[in-house]
């Protein structure tokens, strides 16, 4: 199977199990406490005016996060329901009006939850570079130095909630997701024993993606000059958009590079990334992102869909 024919899955490792975004589906599997398997499916439906933009070069990937962000949301959202929730003991069914409701506010909290983590993101380090480091007046300077924050920041951040069990097994099932989509682009048959033998790395990561827009907005704040810290901040947040955008099809371009010698190492600051946000899987998590991914095609293949997604996993 060439890596070139096959589609470009992605997917979310959440509570207990994996969600995989195919061409028309979405699909969640989790491992219950009696040891099933239980899934969430949904199939997507994006107004023709998204899809156009989904094929813009830097626009895409605005709309790719945005996208992300809100289905992501649903499905963590199940899982974090249903996974400890003890068989037979479920809530009742709501009605379809209510779960309608449910599922849009989780979306929208979902964006807005994505939008907010930017701009702190964004925002604290500026802050942080120009008040500590006030006496460096070289603006490239202060972008490296800013940037070399955010990595601190970012790095910290990962470490410390790495350290709570829960973190530690959604790390594993990321671990998973990956294994299961390097093992699928290989063309092998998608057996745990076979799974295992692949990297829990990926160049087409959402981890890699956070990597490329700290160096990508070290690189593109460079080209504008500012002379007070207000005027960096608002900087910032409206370059934020270009920042994403270039990222995006940073992550792309290698992604596609990462079968030739020198430059697949363009993928390798993501890839060290993945290091922390991704642990080995045990055999039953593998079986569940290997469920969730199977199912996943299977309802693609039978609503026999006609256009690519390209995802981040």
């Amino acid at each position: 199977m060439s890596k070139q024919t096959v589609p470009a899955y992605g997917g979310q490792a959440v509570v207990e199990g994996v969600m995989f975004s195919g061409r028309r589906y979405t699909v969640t599997a989790i491992r219950r406490k009696d040891n099933t398997i239980e899934y969430y499916e949904e199939l997507k439906y994006e107004k023709p005016w998204v899809k156009k933009l989904q094929k813009v070069p830097f626009i895409r990937g605005i709309v790719a996060l945005i996208l992300a962000s809100a289905n992501g949301s649903k499905h963590l959202n199940f899982s974090t329901e249903r996974y400890d929730m003890v068989p037979g003991e479920e809530e009742k069914s709501e009605s379809a009006s209510s779960k309608l409701a449910m599922i849009l506010g989780v979306a929208v909290i979902g964006v807005l939850s994505f939008l907010f983590g930017k701009l702190i993101f964004t925002i604290v380090p500026a802050i942080l570079a120009d008040v500590l480091f006030q006496k460096i007046t070289n603006n490239v300077l202060q972008n490296i130095i800013e940037g070399t924050i955010k990595i601190v920041l970012l790095l910290t951040y990962i470490l410390v909630i790495a350290r709570t069990p829960m973190i530690k097994r959604l790390f594993q099932y990321h671990g998973a997701e990956h294994k299961v989509i390097n093992a699928y682009e290989a063309g092998v048959d998608l057996t745990v024993k076979n799974v295992q033998q692949f990297s829990t790395l990926h160049y087409r990561c959402g981890s890699s993606f956070i990597m490329f827009t700290i160096l990508v907005g070290v690189v593109i704040y460079s080209f504008f000059h500012y002379d007070s810290l207000w005027e960096r901040i608002y900087q910032r947040i409206l370059l934020l958009p270009v920042v994403i955008g270039v990222s995006y099809e940073t992550l792309q371009v290698t992604n596609k590079l990462r079968d030739i010698p020198v430059l697949h190492m363009l993928g390798y600051p993501g890839l060290w990334l993945q290091k922390l946000t991704t642990r080995e899987p045990d055999d039953k998590q593998v079986e569940v992102a290997i469920a969730s991914f199977m199912r996943m095609r299977e309802l693609d293949e039978a609503s026999n869909p006609s256009t690519t997604t390209v995802s981040i996993s």
